[in-house]
C-alpha cells in the first residue's frame, strides 16, 4: 500500500515538473516572439528618409565667341547668371537590410543605403547679349546646367551639409541601439559589435 502512495506521489510530481517545464518553455518562447516583433516595429519605425537641406547660391559669368573669316570677326555671346539651389542629402532607411538572429539576440545590420544627393538648382540669366550669329542655343543651356550642378557638388563636399545628413542618420539609427541595449540584445554593423553611439559613427561610412 505504501509502495502504491510513494509511486503515486512520484508520478504527480513528474506531472507537475513536466508542466511547470512546458510552461516555462512557452513563456521563454512567447518573450523571444515579443522582443523580436518590438525590435522588428522598431525597425520599421527608423525606416523613414532621413533628409538634411541646405542652400547654395553663385554667380557666374558666361561667355562664348563664334569667329569667322580667319577670326578676323567674331560674334560673342554673354551673360550673367545667378543661381539660386536647393539641396538635399537623404537616406531612404526602408532599403536597410538587415538579419535578426533570435536564438542569440543578435541584430546585424547588413547594408546601410548610400546616401542620396539631390540638387534642385534655379538658373536666372541677367544682362544678356546675344547676336543673330551667335545666339543662346539649348547647347548653352546645357552646358551652363551641368556647369553650375558640378560646380555645386564641389560646394557640397566643402560643406557641413554631409555631415550634418551622417549625424541625423546616426540618430535615426541609435534608437535601435538603445532598444537592443535595454533589452540585452546584442547589435552588429561592418562585423563589430556596437556598444554607443560613438561605435556607430566610426562605422558608418559616407
Amino acid at each position: 500500500m505504501i509502495k502504491k502512495i510513494v509511486i503515486g506521489v512520484i508520478v504527480v510530481s513528474a506531472v507537475l515538473l513536466l508542466f511547470k517545464y512546458c510552461d516555462f518553455k512557452k513563456n521563454d518562447e512567447s518573450d523571444i516572439s515579443y522582443n523580436t516583433n518590438l525590435i522588428q516595429q522598431q525597425i520599421v519605425n527608423v525606416g523613414k528618409l532621413v533628409v538634411t537641406e541646405g542652400h547654395f547660391s553663385e554667380v557666374i559669368t558666361y561667355k562664348n565667341q563664334q569667329k569667322y573669316l580667319m577670326n578676323m570677326v567674331s560674334f560673342e555671346k554673354k551673360a550673367l547668371i545667378v543661381v539660386n539651389a536647393d539641396v538635399t542629402v537623404a537616406y531612404d532607411l526602408q532599403k536597410m537590410k538587415y538579419d535578426i538572429d533570435e536564438k542569440n539576440k543578435t541584430i546585424t545590420i547588413i547594408s546601410i543605403p548610400k546616401e542620396e544627393i539631390k540638387i534642385s538648382p534655379d538658373i536666372q540669366f541677367y544682362d544678356v547679349e546675344q547676336s543673330k550669329l551667335n545666339p543662346f542655343t539649348g547647347e548653352d543651356y546645357n552646358k551652363i546646367n551641368k556647369s553650375v550642378k558640378a560646380n555645386l557638388a564641389k560646394k557640397i563636399e566643402k560643406s557641413t551639409l554631409k555631415s550634418n545628413a551622417k549625424n541625423r542618420l546616426i540618430s535615426e539609427l541609435s534608437k535601435i541601439l538603445i532598444l537592443t541595449n535595454t533589452m540585452g540584445w546584442t547589435l552588429q554593423y561592418e562585423g563589430q559589435i556596437i556598444e554607443t553611439e560613438k561605435d556607430l559613427g566610426k562605422q558608418v561610412k559616407m
